[in-house]
């Protein structure tokens, strides 16, 4: 491993993110500022955020990875699009992060969205994509209204233990218009013990739901948890702390780093995340360096590379 690999990223498109995802966003972090005082309002705070969402080819993504010693980035592609109005279609998202990626050649995996509404169609149109754009993963996002383990993911879930998919799925806090119940990381285990080469890789499981996510991780060999957001997580103002406990728990082989940037624009950009990890005098205190290792990429590379994972 000569760099550092970012498990959880967006393309920061406005063309992807939905305005009301944004307006959520807003409508917390107003709910915070103007419980302290005087605070600008949710419409201002939206347009901050839409400034931060004109990266549609990642360019400003790939500088701040080239800054910050990142090789290569996971690009996440949530499928809002039965839910938000505004959100593009799988077809179209792969497309538009297809041609991110023939942009900055060797600087990204991609993990389209799938949602088990769209039913067999859905499933067969998901591995048309895989094929036509050379697709890497799966983003799933079941706050939109399904659980991850519902059946009609598993022809889903078929295609990617064929052709050795990872499978990335959000759990813990959302947007306000979304659903918080089929969140819970405790919903993918149904999947996880039905497809046991496939992997599962549980978004944000290390910082919230830590408890369960962690014994899920620890005893079901193909669970893992993503730390994305750290940074960014209201309820973690000791977030460096927070990841050293983490890491001292001893599933450091099932401990997937991600920043989920673009959220790390707004707290420093890639760069200070990454030297506070990497370098800052807390987050590794104590923790093996080749623990390190496997956390900062040598997981991630085990999760996209079939024949290092561990046997079912």
């Amino acid at each position: 491993m000569t760099g550092i690999y970012d498990g959880h990223c967006h393309v920061a498109t406005a063309r992807c993110i939905p305005r009301q995802f944004v307006a959520d966003v807003a409508g917390n972090v107003h709910a915070g500022l103007a419980a302290r005082g005087p605070a600008p309002s949710v419409d201002r705070i939206v347009q901050g955020y839409a400034a931060q969402h004109q990266d549609h080819l990642a360019d400003g993504l790939v500088a701040e990875m080239d800054a910050a010693g990142v090789e290569k980035a996971v690009l996440l592609v949530p499928d809002f699009s039965l839910r938000l109005p505004g959100s593009p279609p799988p077809e179209e998202a792969a497309r538009l992060h297809h041609a991110v990626r023939q942009r900055h050649p060797g600087r990204f995996w991609v993990y389209v969205g799938i949602d088990p509404r769209r039913g067999p169609d859905g499933a067969r149109a998901f591995e048309d994509q895989v094929e036509r754009y050379e697709l890497d993963g799966v983003k799933l996002y079941p706050p939109c209204g399904f659980s991850p383990s519902d059946p009609r993911l598993y022809p889903y879930y078929e295609i990617c233990a064929a052709r050795s998919l990872p499978v990335f799925v959000h759990t813990g806090p959302t947007a306000a218009s979304l659903d918080y119940e089929s969140a819970h990381p405790l919903l993918i285990d149904g999947a996880a013990r039905d497809f046991p080469t496939v992997p599962f890789v549980l978004g944000h499981a290390g910082l919230t739901h830590v408890d369960v996510a962690g014994y899920l991780a620890a005893y079901r060999p193909n669970v893992y948890l993503d730390i994305g957001g750290f940074a960014s997580t209201p309820t973690l103002r000791d977030w460096p702390g927070h990841l050293n406990r983490l890491f001292r728990l001893g599933l450091n082989h099932k401990v997937l780093f991600g920043t989920d940037w673009p959220l790390g624009r707004l707290a420093g950009g890639l760069k200070r995340l990454v030297d506070e990890v990497v370098h800052g005098p807390t987050v590794f205190a104590g923790v093996p360096a080749v623990e390190r290792d496997l956390v900062l990429g040598g997981n991630l590379l085990r999760v996209l590379a079939p024949g290092s994972r561990p046997k079912p």
